[in-house]
């Protein structure tokens, strides 16, 4: 089982500058960012190894970025298949090299959130 309360302090801590809070919701790690945009990071509870991590952007820039592995047939053809990232739309799929051990992924995903932040 993921330790939520683990990677909430890791956010909270290691990216203070751009983390204003965290929250756990149930099977997921809410972060919200100083931009006002939000992470959700979400493992199954279910299913081993299963995981989503969506950036939800749209009501600043109308973007959203999502790392997730589920196998969805129509991304057959990208080469980390199920592992896919969204760039910035649902139907801007790419390779996704996201690490898939749970410390390691915030920690991934929060320094990109970090680069665009400071951009």
């Amino acid at each position: 089982m993921v330790n939520l309360h683990q990677l909430e302090l890791i956010a909270e801590s290691e990216f203070a500058d751009v983390v204003q809070m965290t929250e756990i919701i149930r099977d997921k790690l809410r972060v919200l960012l100083n931009d006002g945009s939000f992470i959700d990071f979400w493992w199954s509870s279910q299913i081993q190894g299963r995981f989503a991590h969506h950036w939800e952007r749209t009501h600043i820039d109308g973007t959203i970025y999502r790392h997730d592995n589920m196998p969805h047939s129509r991304w057959k053809y990208v080469a980390t298949f199920p592992q896919h990232f969204h760039d910035g739309s649902p139907n801007n799929v790419t390779e996704s090299y996201l690490l898939t051990e749970p410390e390691e992924a915030v920690r991934q995903f929060l320094e990109f959130a970090r680069t665009l932040a400071h951009k």
